[in-house]
């Protein structure tokens, strides 16, 4: 079995030196929990997805923070580590409690897969307590692949986790089946069926769980028509008529998918000159291949190869949003006219902005980057440079400001 090193492993290393709650979100099967005990060696470990379990906090309020008591030693740090913790929301008030009397006596670790029933139920998040992180799908440095290669784009910085081998599969393969580490880790063979059961076993447990949707039949149809539009502009109006859903349903049904971190928007980039601007945001599934199995489609060669321009250009979306979600700052957005002129995504970060195109070409040319002339023109007080990422097999200038890049030197 592959293991992979994480971006986020010496920050949370770091991280837990301090006398502050530390709460780790992010989607099932993205890592958390993996990564979470290979740091840790907890005193006290609470899996609240095991039904047992939970039902034993749930029936006594007050049961976990008198075990906490009971583990507590005087001049140790006693660490508790609280897996899928927003199934038990009074687990944090309980937290809050224990950490108020004394700060520095517990290294609570609180991992979770859903915002959604920790807003609505008000939930403690414990401000001012509390470090919050967020662990994302595989990003290009943490897997096996090429190494020795500067990311070109700028300010995002490579994770240095020593992922340097040969690569393990070629870009298709990542089209096809995603970056979930365990899925990457199955053979071959059983990839589609793991993700296939993600997409059906696991979203339905995991919604069902939430006690939100009350129609599953109705939400199976929004949820396989959002996966096939993913990287779309978002139509709730035709989502709409496609479901028989009101469309107040559909915009809950898709914040249920981001409060859930199965999906997330790309807003429309708008601060332009240009009046003829879209301004309806992207939506994305946080994964390719849950993508594919969620949309009724084989998470296999053939379903990208068969259009795989827009899969790329997913992949590259997603690729930049989860290393701007671990810099803590920047901003993605997508730039779209009515006339036609767009732009994939428009990275911001440190007050400037990058241009960026994503082509399924092996070989770029100065054509291809008319768009990205245009908005360097139009937006020479923010942007300097602009990159064209495609399946070039080293960079190559297409204008004095506009570079193409392989796919694995973004």
């Amino acid at each position: 079995m592959m293991k992979f090193a994480r971006y986020l492993a010496p920050r949370l290393e770091e991280s837990f030196k301090h006398s502050y709650v530390q709460i780790v979100f992010g989607a099932r099967q993205t890592g958390k929990t993996t990564l979470l005990r290979d740091l840790l060696d907890p005193d006290l470990d609470y899996n609240l997805a095991d039904p047992e379990e939970r039902g034993r906090l749930l029936a006594q309020p007050g049961l976990f923070r008198r075990e906490c008591e009971a583990a507590r030693v005087a001049g140790l740090r006693t660490t508790v580590f609280v897996d899928e913790a927003q199934l038990v929301p009074s687990v944090f008030d309980a937290v809050q409690v224990l950490y108020d009397r004394e700060p520095s006596g517990f290294l609570f670790v609180l991992c979770g897969s859903s915002a959604r029933k920790l807003r609505e139920t008000g939930a403690n998040l414990l401000p001012g307590r509390s470090l919050l992180h967020h662990l994302y799908p595989l990003v290009l440095s943490e897997r096996p692949g090429p190494g020795g290669f500067r990311p070109r784009l700028p300010g995002i910085p490579a994770a240095k986790s020593g992922n340097s081998a040969e690569p393990t599969d070629d870009l298709v393969g990542r089209l096809s089946f995603g970056d979930l580490p365990g899925v990457l880790n199955a053979p071959a063979e059983i990839r589609e069926s793991l993700l296939r059961s993600y997409a059906t076993i696991y979203l339905e447990e995991e919604i069902r769980r939430e006690g939100y949707v009350k129609d599953w039949g109705a939400f199976l149809n929004f949820l396989k028509l959002a996966a096939a539009e993913s990287g779309q502009s978002l139509n709730y109006a035709k989502i709409s008529r496609e479901t028989g859903l009101s469309q107040p349903t559909v915009k809950s049904h898709y914040q249920l998918l981001e409060d859930m971190f199965v999906g997330f928007r790309i807003p429309a980039y708008t601060r332009s000159t240009r009046k003829n601007l879209l301004g309806h945001a992207r939506f994305c599934f946080f994964d390719l291949g849950v993508r594919h199995a969620a949309a009724g489609l084989r998470p296999c060669e053939d379903t990208v190869l068969a259009d795989p321009g827009p899969c790329f250009e997913q992949w590259v979306g997603l690729e930049l949003h989860r290393r701007l979600g671990y810099c803590g700052r920047g901003a993605l957005s997508y730039f779209r006219t009515r006339d036609g002129m767009e732009i994939d995504y428009i990275l911001e970060f440190d007050k400037r902005l990058t241009p960026i195109e994503v082509k399924w070409t092996e070989n770029p040319d100065p054509q291809d980057a008319r768009h990205l002339r245009t908005f360097l023109k139009e937006h020479a007080d923010e942007a300097s440079e602009g990159y064209l990422v495609c399946r070039c097999p080293r960079p190559a200038k297409l204008a004095d400001n506009i570079t193409a890049i392989p796919w694995w030197a973004i």
